[in-house]
């Protein structure tokens, strides 16, 4: 049974929900953009060595993301289920991330153990904090209307912390190193740490939970996950994160050699790693039109669709910058527009479970879908890791064909990635069913 409160959601508490994405994305953000280049080309680690840091480290979040799922849903404190992890977790996760950009001088194996280390720890104190955060957004509400509200919230959050993350980086390294980009990254991570902090502070101060699911609240893993491999809404939203991730980790990684050693315009990074936010912050405007006008399975369908034609159409346009930056615009929009779905798919995964079980979960089913995130990243930054350590790349002096390796990688494996995303997309399983699962949950409850 579901006990609820009526009190509409406040503007504060909405703008404070949308920073909590600036809390934990923007570090990541800047580390999924540049740690690559941070770790080969200023560290001097060797590309392999980085690629099996990136896999090895994500793919042991399994097991810990499972573990702060349980706690979660087994926590109770007069702050509530979810906004304790805030507080607790927010000064290991800006001192983490500092420490990230610190690598010391010694021998290649120290390198790669504290970059492994570091790295790791990272992501245990992120799991900590993101995964209750995505479980937070059930809690706040159960109007679909208000969680799209807060999607699009979160979304405009997630562009603040991509431009923050990618445009205004090597600038900021350039402004505060003076030549040095191993000292102008250390100051930058430190300033966008204390962003970090204040965004996570306003997060644990302004928003509340509402919606609370009154029952037996240690019900035992394993059933709990064999119910969660069987709601179909939770299965698609893990795939759909899951592949939108693999895509954004590769872009974001790939970006600044595509520009570099394929466009050979390096200029072109600060507008298309910022034109993954910009349109992140335009798509949470246009997102709640399309998905009321054509529901979640069509509106993202019809918009990865587009994007991934578009995909294939910018190899013509190398020759002409300003054709090639408004195709891209364009793709980047349409793409965009998915992540405010992927948000409300996992609440709604919240009221199937619900639906189908009898129970919410929104802990563990908050951490399948944030392992899905962070293994996505993972898979597709550690991809273009691979693919340079394949290809013998070296700033230096990249070959023609290491050159065409990055270039075909970066358009079709894209637009591979779009279609795949849609394909999974088709298979949602909630539109229509909202009305008539809040009926029957009630009716169940009465």
């Amino acid at each position: 049974m579901t006990a609820t409160t009526a009190e509409p959601l406040r503007l504060t508490e909405r703008l404070s929900y949308g920073m909590g994405d600036i809390a934990f994305s923007l570090p990541y953000n800047m580390a999924s953009a540049f740690l690559l280049y941070y770790y080969v080309n200023v560290a001097h680690l060797p590309a392999a060595g980085v690629g099996t840091i990136f896999l090895t480290a994500r793919l042991l979040d399994a097991v810990i993301d499972l573990l702060v799922g349980v706690a979660i849903d087994r926590t109770d404190t007069r702050w509530g289920r979810t906004r304790p992890y805030f507080l607790f977790t927010a000064v290991p996760y800006a001192v983490l991330f500092v420490a990230l950009f610190m690598v010391p001088a010694g021998s290649e194996f120290v390198r790669l153990a504290y970059a492994f280390l570091t790295f790791k720890a990272l992501g245990i104190i992120m799991s900590l904090g993101s995964i209750p955060y995505t479980a937070l957004m059930p809690m706040m509400t159960p109007r679909p209307d208000d969680r799209i509200r807060l999607s699009g919230m979160r979304s405009v959050g997630t562009s603040v912390s991509v431009v923050l993350g990618t445009a205004a980086t090597m600038p900021l390294v350039g402004l505060f190193g003076g030549g040095n980009e191993q000292r102008g990254f250390q100051a930058v991570a430190v300033l966008f740490a204390g962003i970090s902090l204040v965004a996570v502070f306003a997060l644990f101060r302004n928003c509340k939970e509402r919606v609370s699911f009154v029952g037996a609240p240690k019900a035992a893993v394993g059933p709990v996950v064999r119910a969660m491999v069987r709601n179909k809404a939770w299965l698609v939203s893990f795939a759909f994160c899951l592949v939108y991730f693999i895509r954004f980790g590769a872009m974001m990684a790939t970006t600044p050699y595509f520009a570099i050693d394929v466009l050979h315009r390096p200029w072109m990074i600060s507008i298309m790693l910022p034109a993954v936010a910009g349109m992140l912050l335009l798509s949470s405007f246009v997102a709640p039109s399309v998905f009321r006008r054509l529901g979640l399975r069509r509106g993202c369908v019809t918009v990865l669709l587009l994007a991934a034609a578009l995909f294939l159409v910018l190899p013509m346009l190398e020759a002409s910058p300003p054709a090639f930056i408004a195709c891209y615009l364009g793709a980047m929009l349409a793409s965009s527009i998915t992540i405010t779905a992927a948000y409300n798919m996992v609440a709604d995964a919240v009221d199937y479970h619900e639906w189908r079980f009898g129970t919410r979960n929104e802990g563990i089913l908050s951490a399948g879908v944030s392992l899905a995130t962070k293994v996505g990243m993972a898979i597709g930054s550690a991809s273009i890791a691979f693919l340079l350590a394949a290809v013998a790349y070296r700033a230096e002096a990249v070959t023609p064909g290491a050159a065409a390796a990055i270039r075909w990688f970066y358009y079709a494996g894209t637009a591979v990635l779009l279609a795949v995303q849609a394909g999974v997309a088709w298979s949602w399983p909630m539109d229509g069913l909202h009305a008539t699962i809040r009926a029957d949950i009630a009716a169940r409850a009465a």
